[in-house]
């Protein structure tokens, strides 16, 4: 059976430039969240099955890699379902892992703690222009603080990275999931409606007013879609909104702009106060969001801890600054040394002294044999940016 060159549907392989670039960003992410008091974890990328299937992902549960047991636990010949035979799966974001991690270590870690978490997650989703299969995700998250100081500060925070990223023209968009209830209440709907309702309510950019109006009037009825509408247009910021606006518009980069939009829903079930979500001029999508959700670490320990965060879109950062040819800055000087074969000993260690003092100067040396297609070498060399290519030749 032949081997498959392509990587598996969904994920993709990295290349050094995009690499370049990943790293510089990881960098001032770490950077700016780090001068804002979070600390850095880590937590495996494996989780038990029952947390992930705890009724809190959302749509997400249904998008679990999962994983089988494994050995003697593995009994495929008397499995009746699909419970029988897994007991965990691939995360499928950063949050649920971290409730967990907090329940587990509470008593270690400061009150409030401000967590920073990097890595990869895992959704079995349908892939497309900025969505992949395995994906990066980059969180901020405080917990043991119910005061919405918070939500400003994580919002701050990520102002402050996308400015810093040369993002000109972002808008940060706010709601409380609680108006969002107020709404649906005004509007006569059960609240065992409410998921249903939200659901519709959330296409609203890409169905429009009259698409939610007339999906809610087949649903329910006319009478309660207009009602819903007509509620709507009464909305104002509420609960903790006026101040956490109050606090961003008075600190926040001039290129960043904060608004109520009483459509935002975010589609995790486990938001329990505000919700936000980013936007920029240059795509048509989310970059990135996130919200209060005071009852998730409960369900570990039985005690309410309250906890807020926001995860920025990674992969689709890279994206625009990929299409829009970002050059990583302060890049160190490379020089590339092309060594004709044949050489002695003495010219060798000649050659290698020279690039170990140019590296020790701070710059990129790379010593390479001399191929006989030298043009096409240096071109390639000069593609990878080294803007110095010394040769050296037998004699």
């Amino acid at each position: 059976m032949a081997l498959i060159k392509k990587p598996v549907n969904g994920m993709k392989d990295i290349l050094p430039g995009e690499m370049a670039l990943r790293e510089y960003v990881t960098g001032i992410i770490r950077r700016i969240y780090t001068a804002y008091g979070f600390s850095s974890i880590e937590t495996p990328a494996v989780e038990h099955i029952e947390n992930l299937l705890s009724k809190q992902g959302g749509d997400n549960e249904k998008l679990i890699f999962k994983i089988l047991k494994r050995g003697e636990k593995l009994r495929l010949d008397t499995a009746e379902t699909e419970a029988d035979v897994t007991d965990s799966g691939l995360r499928y974001d950063l949050t649920l892992p971290l409730s967990r991690y907090y329940a587990n270590h509470a008593g270690e870690l400061p009150a409030p703690f401000k967590a920073l978490q990097m890595g990869p997650v895992w959704r079995a989703d349908r892939p497309q222009r900025g969505r992949f299969r395995q994906f990066t995700q980059c969180d901020i998250d405080i917990l043991g603080e119910a005061d919405c100081t918070a939500e400003a500060e994580l919002i701050l925070a990520i102002a402050d990275v996308l400015s810093a990223l040369e993002f000109h023209g972002f808008t940060i968009r706010i709601n409380d999931r609680r108006l969002l209830k107020d709404t649906a209440a005004e509007a006569g709907f059960d609240e065992t409606d409410y998921d249903s309702v939200f659901i519709t309510l959330d296409k609203m950019d890409k169905i429009g007013r009259d698409g939610v109006i007339a999906e809610l009037t087949e649903k329910f009825s006319e009478e309660k879609a207009l009602r819903y509408m007509a509620a709507f247009d009464r909305s104002e910021p509420g609960y903790d909104l006026p101040k956490i606006m109050s606090l961003v518009n008075a600190l926040k980069p001039e290129d960043c702009h904060i608004a109520f939009d009483p459509t935002l829903v975010r589609g995790m079930s486990y938001y329990t106060g505000p919700i936000f979500e980013i936007s920029v001029d240059e795509f048509g999508s989310s970059v990135g969001g996130g919200g209060r959700y005071d009852g998730m670490i409960g369900k570990f320990t039985g005690q309410q801890v309250p906890a807020v965060g926001f995860s920025i879109g990674f992969e689709r950062i890279i994206m625009l600054l990929m299409e829009r040819g970002f050059q990583v800055p302060g890049a160190a000087e490379k020089t590339a040394f092309l060594v004709e074969k044949g050489q002695s000993a003495e010219q060798l260690t000649a050659i290698f002294r020279e690039a170990a003092a140019l590296r020790a100067s701070g710059c990129v040396v790379c010593v390479s044999v001399m191929k006989k297609n030298r043009r096409f070498q240096k071109e390639q060399l000069a593609g990878e940016g080294y803007t110095t290519i010394k040769e050296y030749f037998n004699g």
